[in-house]
């Protein structure tokens, strides 16, 4: 660094130290006008916004940057059934199940065991996929833990 560059910085150090005794002296002379108090004109001066009662944030990354890697379950569901267990024992290859979700009837999209979301099956390259059509609200999902 050049000494030009240094005393250029030590110019704004004082400059900033100058600007912050004039703006201390005034909050002193204002609180002594307002107040003259000797207890109240040794105070500091409230000359920035305070921050005692501010909710603490998180100083790292953002809170939905630490989860963005969780592994989750996704489960596409056709539909569902209940059979005793005789039933199961004399199931064999080629049985048919049948389920109580309809034929054309949107499929549940479940995340970790809750419905999150409805769609329509597609298939795109030989695979099956799922296509979203409806999003569950937040709303909606607190309604049907409820039932």
């Amino acid at each position: 660094m050049s000494e030009e560059a240094d005393e250029q910085g030590l110019d704004d150090w004082a400059a900033a130290l100058a600007e912050q005794q004039i703006a201390e002296t005034a909050a002193h002379e204002q609180a002594a006008v307002a107040s003259p108090s000797p207890a109240m004109s040794t105070a500091p001066a409230d000359i920035f916004q305070r921050f005692d009662n501010q909710p603490e944030k998180p100083t790292g990354p953002s809170s939905i940057d630490m989860i963005m890697d969780i592994p989750v379950s996704m489960t596409v569901e056709l539909g569902r059934t209940k059979i005793a267990i005789r039933s199961l024992l004399q199931l064999a290859q080629g049985s048919v199940v049948e389920l109580d979700g309809l034929a054309g009837e949107p499929m549940d999209v479940l995340i970790n065991g809750t419905l999150i979301a409805q769609g329509e099956v597609v298939v795109v390259n030989d695979k099956f996929g799922i296509r979203l059509t409806d999003i569950i609200t937040p709303a909606e999902r607190i309604r049907r833990l409820h039932k």
